[in-house]
């Protein structure tokens, strides 16, 4: 039996002017949260000390961070590094210095379960910072390449769309992660990045069975070829996302603290890039005028490069 039925007839850009509008204030919304709150920026960007410790019995992580936090060490990261006895401790730049490790084994040790340091090293920014321009430039790119693709396969419109839709995936994730305060490191962001991915590949599809429709549907209006795609994509659209997120739920749920942060990016992505496909990037196309006459326009186009010998 499936989800949503395949003639399911739903008036989805009934709602544009509602959906656009909360597309908007979402937008502003996360613009204010990025700007004024700013993001909490992990040990990866802020550097720090990582210090790895080794007790003599298991240990629960969340017992060793309420013991940092009594001890003065605000906004420590604690993992399990694969036993229950090993534990990595990431520790912000005000704790940057040749004590640190002494004093979290000060914190840490008992006479009950006796701590040792096996190691610990000063991390600076610098990667971090090499990230983000890297990802700077590996996201102007992909923008860029997506436009260029989605302009030569559908029409320029469909490029502006898809584009505009895509960095209001990536924008809305962002103002979440800084809205809330969650730790945003080179992890996330690389699920931020992914985040493209998916917004951009279900609008295609969605814009793909448009410019079917435009062809075939003579005598409807735009508004009624776009709410035909969607309903006609609902399904496919619903179990694509669906199967998506079991998977990142998953990864959240069992694949440990370090990634956490990108696996709820990632479901932030999906569920946002499925709402904004529907409700964001249908509307924007019929806002830009789109009409079956564009793909008259590249039809011709084709036919005269096909005619040249």
């Amino acid at each position: 039996m499936e989800l949503i039925r395949p003639n399911t007839n739903f008036d989805f850009l009934a709602l544009r002017r509602i959906a656009v509008t909360l597309s908007i204030v979402t937008l502003v919304a996360a613009f204010i949260a990025f700007f004024g709150r700013g993001l909490n920026l992990g040990l990866d960007f802020t550097g720090g000390s990582l210090v790895e410790v080794h007790y003599v019995k298991a240990v629960k992580v969340e017992d060793v961070r309420k013991q940092l936090e009594s001890a003065g060490f605000e906004g420590a990261v604690v993992q399990a590094l694969g036993e229950p006895t090993e534990l990595a401790i990431r520790l912000r730049p005000d704790a940057k210095d040749a004590a640190a490790s002494d004093r979290v084994l000060t914190a840490l040790d008992s006479a009950a379960n006796p701590v040792k340091v096996i190691s610990s090293d000063s991390v600076g920014a610098q990667v971090g910072d090499e990230v983000v321009d890297n990802g700077v430039i590996a996201l102007v790119f992909v923008a860029v390449c997506f436009l260029i693709y989605v302009g030569l396969r559908f029409e320029w419109k469909f490029a502006i769309a898809a584009i505009l839709t895509t960095m209001h995936d990536v924008i809305v994730v962002t103002g979440i992660f800084a809205l809330f305060q969650i730790e945003f490191d080179v992890v996330v962001f690389a699920g931020v990045l992914s985040v493209m991915g998916y917004s951009i590949n279900d609008t295609i599809v969605v814009f793909d069975r448009v410019r079917e429709n435009f062809r075939s549907m003579h005598k409807s209006t735009p508004a009624e070829v776009l709410n035909r795609s969607v309903n006609e994509t609902l399904s496919r659209t619903i179990i694509t996302s669906f199967a998506a997120l079991l998977t990142v739920v998953a990864l959240y749920l069992f694949g440990g603290d370090s990634l956490k942060g990108m696996a709820l990016s990632q479901i932030l992505g999906i569920l946002i890039g499925t709402l904004s496909t529907i409700f964001f990037a249908c509307p924007l196309l019929l806002w830009l005028g789109v009409s079956k006459e564009d793909f008259m326009k590249h039809e011709e186009a084709d036919e005269a490069l096909n005619a040249i010998p």
